[in-house]
């Protein structure tokens, strides 16, 4: 006789095709107060939706300011999914020997998509809603190269990729290359946003603020071109929502429940993905005592050490204003190999709910996230992405809490991409030649300074 789906010696609950989730899970329609609203860059009014058309395609406008619970994915994208979806939830049992702790601990892996992180959950949806509206190419960012991947792989772009990660990881772009995409270092000298960079800092090692500047600009430019966002947005956060809808589903199958909720956060996708809908539980009353963590990096500790005012997404200043913790637009992370981490500001709901208390977050350096990446790979057999490394952390640290507390608590964990293009990184780190970095509070104060007014 088979063994039961909730077999206690079990490693890998998996999901049907028939389970990949039907409805993409909006967090706002459970918000006690609706997010504050975006803001023109000009004006500094609230914006409408004619002003974000040059850039979006309509319906992802609509998902960006709906506050329906529950939005409807297309047969299209969920036939797509299943190329990957449901991706598997591990219980980390070896990793919880070698710490000898109680707790129970679950890692959602989302490496097994096409280009090997959770980015195509919203790419495909991206691509889907642009191609509807006859849209032949898009423009966008990249920070590690994991969503300008997945954007590759999903229709024809431009992707600006920040000048240190394309040093740092030349697979990544020859991937995106192999699916079609132009790819360029930014700051880059094809746009005007590239080329002030430039001019003021030659060697600049560029941003995701920078990239995003250039990928805006040349959407605007262009008659054929729209703009694709991998983070920080609404839309995007939404789209992610499948990874924590399948999570519950498994640990049901494990006949278990999440008492901390743990993801790496730099423009907040990932996270939110796995997070909200348990963030759900906590904001209906279902489950108050959860604790959800967002994990950044201690040099670049948006939403530990940021300001939580309106700011520009981008560097140069063409984005709408958002409410978000920032650490000033114009600030420039240092060359972590968390390249998809080096981000100044956050996702706006991500940082509602922080302000609110609904989530915790913690900043950790760079010596130690990669020392916990080294004890995963070395139990679990699969090596982290250096961002999603941020998370096993913590996850780590929250199961030594446990061992030493005595308590046996479920821990899960987003393991939002594998570390195949990252392997540089670990060659430094093995080698001894990573290093910390210091939170840079004068460069932080300085760009805070450049931070718009906005009256309340």
């Amino acid at each position: 006789m088979a063994s039961r789906a909730t077999d206690r010696n079990r490693t890998n609950f998996l999901l049907d095709e028939k389970d990949i989730p039907s409805k993409w899970y909006n967090i706002q329609a459970d918000l006690k107060t609706p997010a504050p609203p975006v803001l023109h860059p000009s004006t500094k009014q609230p914006i409408g939706p004619q002003d974000l058309a040059p850039l979006f395609p309509m319906e992802l406008i609509k998902h960006e300011v709906s506050r329906e619970r529950w939005i409807a994915i297309p047969e299209e994208i969920r036939e797509i999914y299943r190329l990957w979806r449901p991706s598997p939830l591990y219980r980390a049992r070896r990793l919880e020997k070698m710490l000898g702790t109680p707790a129970r601990i679950y890692y959602k892996y989302e490496g097994v998509s096409p280009a090997g992180s959770h980015k195509p959950n919203t790419a495909v949806a991206q691509a889907y809603y642009n191609k509807k509206e006859k849209v032949s190419r898009l423009s966008t960012e990249t920070g590690a190269g994991q969503w300008g991947s997945a954007l590759s792989l999903a229709l024809q772009c431009k992707v600006y990729m920040v000048k240190v990660s394309y040093q740092q990881k030349p697979y990544r772009r020859i991937m995106m290359e192999t699916w079609g995409a132009q790819v360029v270092a930014s700051p880059s000298p094809d746009t005007q946003s590239g080329k002030k960079i430039l001019e003021q800092d030659p060697n600049s090692p560029g941003s995701l603020g920078i990239a995003i500047s250039e990928a805006v600009e040349d959407a605007a430019t262009r008659d054929d071109t729209k703009y694709s966002l991998g983070s920080v947005l609404n839309h995007v956060l939404m789209h992610q929502t499948v990874i924590g809808l399948e999570a519950k589903k498994q640990l049901e199958k494990a006949d278990d429940a999440a008492d901390i909720v743990i993801g790496c956060a730099g423009g907040g996708s990932n996270f939110a993905g796995l997070s909200f809908p348990f963030a759900a539980d906590k904001l209906t009353g279902k489950n108050k005592k959860m604790r959800i963590v967002a994990v950044e990096p201690a040099a670049c500790p948006s939403l530990t050490k940021g300001k939580y005012v309106y700011d520009f997404g981008d560097t140069v200043g063409l984005t709408p204003l958002v409410k978000m913790h920032t650490l000033g637009h114009t600030f420039i992370p240092a060359p972590l190999h968390a390249g998809g981490l080096r981000y100044h500001g956050m996702a706006p709901l991500v940082c509602k709910l922080y302000d609110e208390g609904v989530i915790e977050a913690m900043a950790v350096p760079q010596l130690a996230t990669f020392q916990a990446a080294m004890q995963f790979a070395r139990t679990e057999g699969i090596i982290p992405a250096p961002e999603s490394a941020h998370a096993v952390r913590v996850a780590i640290d929250e199961a030594l809490r446990c061992k030493r507390d005595g308590k046996r608590q479920t821990i899960l964990f987003n393991l939002s991409g594998h570390g195949h293009f990252d392997l540089g990184a670990y060659e430094a780190y093995l080698a001894g030649k990573l290093q910390d970095y210091e939170y840079p509070a004068a460069k932080v104060a300085e760009a805070l300074t450049q931070v718009p007014k906005v009256t309340a």
